[in-house]
């Protein structure tokens, strides 16, 4: 597409000359360093994100498989039933309140993370945030899709026992048959990735109600197992302030894990419809589909506790304990499509932007979302799942700046300059553009961002600091926007402008 646009007048009729200093064959002067049709603000007519859109992206990663490993653990924790509920409301109110906060912000500028951190960041500097969101994305895409593949080896082995004997050779750590499910997966998620936003769109309608079936009919199954006895605790209950400290706790972590999607969600609302449509979709998704989702964690638990005294360390176990083959192929199937589809919306789309947003002379959408999954591939993921180290201080370090980002982000937004969005200026390198700062770095964010993050990398890692640990994300986050409003220059007079005239289609 190209960005050389005519300079339209208020009414909407082209102007007879075009202004003295001003480029005729670029009258906007967006500068190729920083627009491309993939990072160009979405045009609001045509918008395809309603509310079911935003639904289906929460039927499909609330019920991903490590939230209920996360969830089956506080149960093994000695948690009990209506404890563990009462932790993922709380945590669920906090999100529903944080990702509309952070929706309304592609919904109104059109504009996707990396370009939405120019905001605060410069139009040079917002490659920070977006490098440290994709790179923690690269990784986790590659485990999940590891993780994904053992799922689908199981599969092959159920029809095909033969295939047993490909797990007895191995390469760069990584079974014959583990190559196989692994590049196969990690080709057709390519191909769907390639065919852009819309596509991915469509995937998540589609994975949303076969999640929502699949569990629920897995509920239903160990009710009639257990002969509908639940057991809502292992007998090892706390009571009074450890109760609570620990219910609170459990809500703080259970926000820190979407740590990273409150802060890139204007990926996705850039494509909404409506204010209304974001609103609507967060709260089908998130705290109605969130008590469904403890519900069933409570059921899954508290059933097989019941039957033989053990707890479950994710739904998986139930999957594989169906007796019947196909009933078995038909449960792993759907945990397959459940796996994609939050790898798609959790771990692709982050790191193809920003690799775009790095490249967009070069790269488009459908080429950084490639090389992001070839990096996903090179990095050998299952050698980092199978190393508590690099997975505890890497990607744990990394994780824990996210926080702070959010913090400044959205005290930017929000305090600082109050929704008041220059859109046009985010695709211009002049120096007296609104998001230039200093050569095209805002040095006050970037000194919020280290200072937060030395507070927000303690408390992940120092063992004395490990009473307030699960509160680390929200400590972080808060002495990110603490210290950036300190820090920061107040702005005055801000123009309100769209980026209507240099628009694209909300479509790949």
């Amino acid at each position: 597409m190209s960005i050389h646009q005519p300079t339209a007048t208020p009414n909407g009729s082209q102007p007879s000359e075009i202004p003295q200093g001003i480029d005729p064959s670029n009258p906007h002067q967006l500068a190729a360093s920083l627009y491309n049709e993939d990072l160009a603000p979405t045009a609001r007519k045509g918008r395809t994100w309603n509310s079911y859109s935003i639904f289906t992206l929460w039927a499909n990663d609330v019920h991903s498989l490590g939230n209920y490993a996360f969830a089956i653990g506080l149960f093994a924790l000695g948690m009990s039933g209506w404890q563990i509920l009462a932790a993922l409301m709380i945590g669920a109110v906090l999100l529903f309140a944080l990702l509309n906060l952070s929706g309304f912000m592609g919904e109104k500028t059109g504009v996707p993370f990396p370009v939405m951190s120019r905001i605060a960041f410069g139009i040079t500097g917002a490659q920070i945030p977006a490098l440290l969101r994709g790179g923690v994305a690269i990784a986790w895409f590659g485990i999940q899709t590891f993780l994904a593949a053992q799922v689908l080896s199981v599969m092959v082995i159920a029809v095909a026992p033969g295939a047993a004997t490909l797990r007895e050779t191995s390469f760069l750590g990584l079974s014959l048959l583990g190559w196989i499910c692994f590049v196969s997966l990690w080709v057709l998620q390519l191909v769907i990735v390639s065919y852009g936003m819309e596509m991915i769109r469509k995937y998540e309608a589609f994975a949303g109600p076969v999640i929502l079936v699949t569990f629920l009919a897995l509920a239903i199954w160990m009710l009639f197992e257990s002969g509908f006895n639940v057991a809502m605790d292992t007998g090892s209950r706390s009571s009074g302030w450890e109760m609570w400290v620990g219910i609170f706790g459990a809500a703080a972590l259970w926000v820190s894990i979407y740590g990273t999607f409150v802060l890139n969600f204007c990926d996705f609302t850039r494509g909404a419809a409506s204010k209304k449509a974001i609103v609507r979709g967060n709260f089908f998704g998130i705290p109605l589909n969130m008590l469904f989702f403890g519900a069933i964690v409570v059921v899954l638990t508290g059933t097989q506790f019941s039957i033989n005294g053990t707890v479950i360390t994710s739904p998986s176990d139930v999957v594989e304990a169906i007796p019947n083959t196909l009933l078995l192929l038909l449960a792993s199937a759907a945990l397959l499509i459940l796996t994609i589809a939050v790898n798609l919306m959790a771990n692709f789309v982050a790191p193809t932007y920003a690799l775009t947003n790095l490249f967009p002379k070069h790269l488009n959408f459908r080429k950084a979302a490639l090389i992001s999954g070839t990096i996903g591939l090179l990095i050998l993921p299952w050698n980092l799942y199978n190393s508590p180290e690099i997975i505890n201080y890497f990607l744990g370090g990394l994780g824990a700046l996210l926080g702070p980002l959010f913090g400044i982000i959205m005290a930017d937004y929000w305090l600082i300059r109050r929704t008041r969005i220059n859109v046009m200026d985010l695709y211009r390198t002049s120096p007296k553009g609104t998001y230039y700062f200093t050569r095209g770095v805002n040095y006050r964010a970037v000194l919020a961002l280290g200072l937060s993050s030395i507070i927000s990398l303690l408390l992940a890692f120092l063992p004395a600091l490990h009473v307030v640990g699960p509160f680390a994300w929200f400590l972080g986050s808060g002495a990110g926007a603490i210290v950036y409003l300190l820090v920061a220059k107040r702005h005055h007079d801000l123009l309100d402008l769209d980026g209507e005239a240099i628009a694209v289609a909300a479509k790949h």
